[in-house]
């Protein structure tokens, strides 16, 4: 059955007009709340995953669970579908099980709160967040093993459980809870700034219906999400074609020797509804690379990439979700079959990025399509007992989001050393020197790692770890094996690489994802994470914009030379450059193809040993699906 909302006053809510000024008002109120939501959890909470990097998302929905403002798509209405018990006033519900709200949330780090919001006995609105917690329990410290082949072994699951009934925490619940993960400290302040944040957006919430009226406040909501609507519809009818169009880009390993996976995507439109269908994806992996991908999240994915075309100032919502039908097949990577394993889900996350971006894209490739880039989040993990003198041998675990290049666009250059999440922030070095035993003797950007383009790749980040006292590592990331790809005749992105010199002088190359790496004092690890593709013809940049890049050391002067420019001791060459440039026109000919892959998989792979000092994977063999 599903959930019950239990109501002392049972008045229905109407549907009213609202003047615009006061939707406006509304509106800002709601943004504002949304961004409250942050400071709150940002400042109340102690893992530096959460505080310092910012890895949450925030949600304010109306009453029927449809996100009016937020980051990451609303997963209510699904969740309230199968959760089978009365929700009442003071409530607060907790869970991090993918396979029990429906990919709400997409692996068991994620911790999602959810509050509904009464006023006057009558339910109005719903606030909910979910933070990744730096552990989770599991095989391995930070809840996130590449080689786990099931769900169980990745740490507590929680079901959707009230940690608060009418009010009251459910201590006992809250001990279960943290009795099963490494940081119960980090994890007991986190959780408790997840329902802080909620709570904020719920006052918010009422303040803005006592002001206004409770009605006032529903029919705004409505008209928010009717604006969306309105917009997308028109979005999807300029952007997607009644023709179908498709995509294929690979996940590039699962962690344990076998790759690359198949993300295939078609994409067309039937009268105003975009459809997405992912058949043709690889099977489920025997890792935990798979990503179990909620359809409202790809939704809005696919919202974030095209509401800003009509109007930047929509706040964006679900309004739109109805124009929109996602079709992914059971058993695949994106809809693994329980109990797959799912911590490693943000490998198939980024990818997803760079696929939607080349499908809307490819029909306008000089004004929509951007490069490859989008392709990740890097992690990095570290854990031990701090031997230092003072430091009383204590349990230490740092868990890193790491940064990469961001696509060349047909706006510009792609920003340097950024993430996937636009909201995410670097951890400062001075943070992590301070609070682990770690120094950071290189932070700087990768240069020539940016593919070549009229506008060029983002670089890639290098940053080099110096470990203090012996213990583990453990590295997410992607883009070893494949190409963040170019576009227009961009040349594509560097491919990420991690090294490491040990104490003793020897040097290992590691795969990019591992576990259990041993490391002793004195070892220093080399993070280099992948650069972004290249848009457009680098023949056709301003020589004087290379130089420049050149002098800010974003490319060196070999480096120049794949954009046809002669920069010798600092000092652009034109005549050189022209003559270059000729050449490499005529040697070139004409570009006839909007994406520059670096080769076919198994031209990549065949070259892979002395491109990257790694083996390729082995080509997967899947089992029929039934």
């Amino acid at each position: 059955m599903p959930a019950r909302i239990i109501e002392t006053n049972n008045t229905p809510l109407a549907t009213v007009d609202v003047e615009s000024v006061t939707v406006d008002i509304i509106e800002n109120g709601l943004k504002n709340a949304r961004e409250e939501m942050d400071a709150v959890l940002f400042r109340t909470a102690m893992s530096p995953g959460i505080r310092e990097q910012g890895d949450c998302f925030p949600m304010i929905a109306n009453k029927e669970g449809k996100m009016v403002v937020g980051q990451f798509g609303s997963f209510i209405a699904p969740f309230l579908s199968v959760y089978d018990a009365d929700i009442e006033e003071g409530d607060i519900i907790l869970t991090n099980d993918p396979y029990l709200c429906n990919a709400a949330v997409s692996h068991l780090p994620d911790w999602l709160v959810l509050v509904p919001v009464f006023k006057d006995g009558r339910h109005i609105a719903w606030s909910a967040m979910f933070g990744h917690m730096s552990d989770n329990g599991g095989m391995v410290p930070g809840s996130m093993p590449i080689n786990a082949t099931n769900i169980y072994q990745e740490g507590i699951r929680i079901p959707p459980v009230k940690l608060y009934k009418k009010g009251v925490l459910q201590e006992d619940l809250l001990e279960l809870v943290l009795h099963n993960v490494r940081t119960s400290q980090w994890n007991r302040f986190d959780l408790n700034a997840l329902v802080a944040a909620c709570n904020t957006a719920s006052k918010r919430c009422v303040e803005l219906a006592e002001r206004f009226g409770d009605d006032v406040f529903h029919s705004t909501m409505g008209v928010m999400l009717q604006r969306n609507y309105d917009a997308m519809k028109a979005v999807i009818g300029m952007v997607v074609p009644e023709e179908k169009r498709e995509f294929t880009d690979y996940l590039c390993d699962d962690g344990m020797g076998l790759g690359p996976y198949k993300i295939h995507c078609t994409m067309w439109r039937e009268g105003d509804k975009a459809i997405f269908d992912f058949e043709g994806t690889s099977p489920q992996a025997q890792s935990s690379v798979n990503f179990f991908l909620n359809e409202d999240m790809f939704k809005m994915f696919f919202g974030s990439f095209t509401i800003n075309i009509v109007d930047p100032q929509i706040a964006f919502n679900d309004g739109f979700y109805d124009l929109v039908d996602v079709r992914i097949p059971e058993g695949t990577l994106l809809k693994p079959k329980y109990p797959a394993a799912l911590s490693g889900r943000t490998h198939a996350l980024g990818r997803i990025f760079d696929i939607l971006g080349a499908l809307l894209g490819m029909g306008a490739p000089n004004e929509l399509l951007n490069a490859a880039g989008f392709s990740d989040s890097p992690h990095l993990f570290y854990s031990g007992y701090d031997t230092r003198p003072g430091k009383n041998d204590e349990w230490f675990q740092l868990f890193q989001i790491g940064f990469g290049g961001v696509p060349g666009r047909p706006v510009g250059d792609g920003p340097d050393g950024h993430s996937l999440w636009p909201g995410f922030t670097n951890v400062p070095n001075e943070f992590i020197e301070t609070y682990f035993p770690l120094r950071i003797e290189r932070y700087e950007v990768i240069p020539d790692s940016g593919g070549a383009g009229l506008h060029r790749g983002g670089n890639g980040l290098s940053v080099a770890y110096r470990f203090l006292v012996d213990g583990e590592i453990g590295i997410h990331d992607e883009r070893w094996l494949t190409y963040p790809w170019g576009v227009n005749g961009g040349n594509p992105g560097m491919r990420s690489t991690k090294r490491i010199v040990r104490a003793d002088g020897s040097e290992e190359w590691l795969p990019s994802k591992c576990e259990g790496i041993k490391v002793k004092a004195g070892d220093l690890l080399y993070y280099n994470t992948w650069g972004g593709g290249g848009w457009g013809d680098p023949l056709a940049r301003d020589a004087a914009l290379v130089a420049q890049d050149v002098a800010r050391g974003l490319v060196t002067e070999a480096g120049a030379k794949a954009y046809g420019v002669v920069v010798t001791d600092g000092v652009l060459d034109v005549a050189a450059t022209e003559a270059l440039r000729a050449q490499m026109a005529e040697q070139r000919g004409p570009i006839t193809e909007i994406f520059n892959f670096g080769g076919s998989i198994e031209e990549i792979k065949a070259r892979c040993v002395q491109e990257t000092h790694l083996e390729p994977p082995v080509a997967p063999v899947f089992q029929r699906r039934a």
